[in-house]
């Protein structure tokens, strides 16, 4: 892949990746794990290669990932070392509530735990593999591969969905049945009251 000149790519340890969220869908990180394994020695090079980690360089040096968090969880639990990382912005000269503000101000940062709820910067992961599962997460991520709603370039994103999903599938039902989650998941995507989500694509109710 051709690189523009604004482009800095840097090579960094998987390791060493500081996330911006605190979960994940572990559905979608076993799912790429899977596609992972099938993968040829020439192929995962050219993957690894083309797949750059976008990250904000922050305080004391360390890179800070906006996107790819379940890429690099599942990179790292089959054995891989090292990625590239593209940086967006060079923020480490500034003090730890500066830097904190400026990451949410450009919607870089969504510190919620696994219960919707949120949480302090503090609590956020020190590496990769301390993100934890969100079962809406991985239902929130079947239910656009579904159709359910369009992608879309709005920040975490599928969290949004994810909390609403929350009011409206219950963690039992994800748990013994997924597939049957999924599908309530399906009929409750195109409701009115989902119409602020991004990627929405049901028809907006007009009143009489």
């Amino acid at each position: 892949m051709a690189l523009g000149n604004d482009v800095h790519l840097i090579p960094v340890k998987l390791e060493e990746l500081r996330p911006t969220q605190m979960t994940v869908g572990y559905r979608e990180v076993k799912a790429k794990r899977k596609h992972w394994k099938a993968l040829n020695k020439r192929a995962r090079k050219a993957a690894i290669e083309s797949h750059w980690f976008p990250a904000i360089l922050g305080p004391d040096g360390l890179h800070y990932i906006t996107d790819h968090h379940h890429l690099g969880l599942a990179l790292i639990e089959e054995g891989e070392a090292r990625v590239n990382a593209m940086l967006l912005k060079d923020l480490s000269w500034l003090d730890d509530t500066i830097f904190w503000r400026m990451m949410e101000h450009n919607q870089w940062v969504h510190p919620f735990g696994a219960d919707g709820t949120r949480r302090d910067y503090a609590n956020l992961p020190k590496a990769l593999t301390g993100l934890v599962d969100d079962p809406y997460r991985s239902l929130a991520g079947e239910l656009r591969t579904a159709g359910g709603y369009a992608k879309d370039a709005t920040p975490f994103s599928e969290f949004l969905w994810a909390d609403y999903l929350r009011q409206h599938v219950s963690l039992d039902q994800i748990r013994k049945n997924f597939a049957k989650a999924l599908d309530i998941a399906l009929h409750r995507a195109h409701d009115q009251d989902a119409r602020y989500l991004p990627g929405w694509s049901g028809v907006i109710a007009v009143k009489p």
